[in-house]
């Protein structure tokens, strides 16, 4: 069965899909986009999701183009054509199509194209024995808030990763602090025992699933602070790990080839990624 998406109202063949070449989205990158998991069929965090988009929408001044309702029937309908049960979906919002133009155009109307996959389970070794990152300078504008599709930096650092045989690559800021990873939320847990991540102001994103961590971890009684740290605070931590809707939670246990703690995957990591997982309460059902 060949993958279908929709585009502008229409739910046509993945291999035909296309939007037209005056696309802002492909001109100027002058878009935003969701990722959404999908377990058993449904939306994960999809209000969440929503939320954000809408404020990323808002922050590029770029109009809804249709209602919440109708987009999550959009989502919904392209992962039931799809046969998704476990995977993801991508939305993509664009300013739309005009002459090419910085300016913002007057009458453009919003592209809109979703697609829905399965997705692969996370490789069993991550889980059990975490996975490496490099670290690098961050290059990225400072609207890092919002979800915008202009992803060049990440993708650099992401390839300097792959190159070096990491798995991720954390960005640290002009000040020596690391802000997040290339697509993903960086944590650790500090000398101290106290769990700590970058707080969400303009220079991460604030990811869904971080949202749901600092939930967790506020009804589990995890001692949690919002404060940036260091490359060598990062090293020294008794555990680190890294948090995205593609991975959920997963362990980091090499930092720039140094060993993080005991080099395993540490218990809170562990019992974080257990218990975003038993939380999954999906808001719209497909």
């Amino acid at each position: 069965m060949s993958r279908i998406a929709y585009v502008n109202g229409r739910y046509i063949s993945h291999l035909d899909a296309a939007v037209h070449i005056d696309d802002r989205g492909y001109q100027f990158a002058d878009g935003v986009y969701e990722v959404i998991a999908v377990h058993n069929g449904q939306l994960v965090d999809a209000d969440r999701h929503m939320k954000r988009l809408e404020r990323s929408l808002r922050e590029l001044r770029i109009d809804p183009p249709m209602g919440d309702a109708a987009l999550v029937h959009v989502m919904q309908e392209t992962i039931r054509r799809n046969t998704v049960r476990n995977g993801i979906v991508y939305l993509q919002i664009t300013r739309g199509i005009a002459p090419r133009d910085h300016k913002f155009p007057k009458n453009a109307v919003p592209s809109v194209v979703v697609t829905a996959k399965r997705t692969k389970p996370m490789a069993d070794t991550h889980i059990e024995k975490g996975v490496s990152v490099i670290t690098i300078p961050d290059i990225r504008w400072l609207r890092r808030d919002i979800k915008s599709i202009s992803l060049l930096p990440n993708c650099l650092g992401k390839q300097q990763a792959a190159e070096a045989g990491a798995f991720e690559a954390w960005m640290v800021d002009s000040d020596g602090y690391i802000t997040e990873g290339t697509s993903t939320n960086a944590w650790i847990i500090d000398a101290k025992g106290v769990l700590r991540t970058r707080k969400a102001t303009h220079v991460i994103l604030n990811g869904i699933t971080r949202m749901a961590l600092v939930d967790i971890a506020a009804s589990q009684g995890i001692p949690f602070d919002e404060k940036p740290f260091t490359i060598d605070e990062a090293k020294d931590a008794r555990e680190a790990f890294i948090s995205s809707t593609g991975v959920f939670v997963l362990p980091v246990t090499s930092i720039d080839k140094s060993m993080v703690g005991k080099g395993t995957p540490g218990p809170v990591a562990k019992a974080l990624r257990q218990a975003y997982i038993a939380q999954f309460t999906p808001t719209h059902a497909v």
